[in-house]
């Protein structure tokens, strides 16, 4: 069995292009070029039917490395708490005041950018701590 090489996550959302947006502003991701012969994703989109325009947006990594993320409009909204969230790296190797001072300053811009912070969960003697979080449509994530 050949090994897997790639992963994409997939958002179901209610905004496919607000919440890919707002996930490219944090993680630095970019939206790719359209698809072969359209000048935008607004030329795309009006080419499809009314009932797909607006139903699905992508980002990526620019350098390749990291999952693409697949953003796809759900009629029903968010009720529960996500059986899976992204785990946003902002202060590996850091520890104590260091890791906090670097986990606020990141929580103050993604809170900018429309997120909400959820809590702050303190070192434990085994965990380092994070701020848990949602982002604009109420996906929990944690800064790390």
């Amino acid at each position: 069995m050949p090994p897997i090489r790639q992963v994409q996550v997939t958002f179901d959302c209610a905004e496919p292009e607000r919440v890919a947006r707002f996930w490219c502003e944090v993680l630095g991701y970019v939206v790719p070029p359209p698809p072969e012969g359209f000048e935008s994703w607004e030329e795309f989109d009006r080419s499809l039917p009314p009932e797909r325009q607006g139903a699905a947006f992508v980002c990526m990594d620019p350098s390749g490395v990291g999952p693409r993320m697949y953003f796809q409009r759900v009629p029903e909204g968010k009720v529960v708490k996500n059986r899976v969230h992204l785990d946003v790296r902002v202060g590996t190797g850091l520890v104590g005041e260091e890791r906090l001072a670097v986990l606020e300053a990141e929580c103050a811009r993604l809170v900018a950018l429309g997120a909400r912070r959820e809590r702050l969960l303190r070192a434990d003697g085994v965990n380092e701590s994070c701020i848990v979080m949602q982002d604009v449509e109420g996906n929990e994530f944690c800064l790390d």
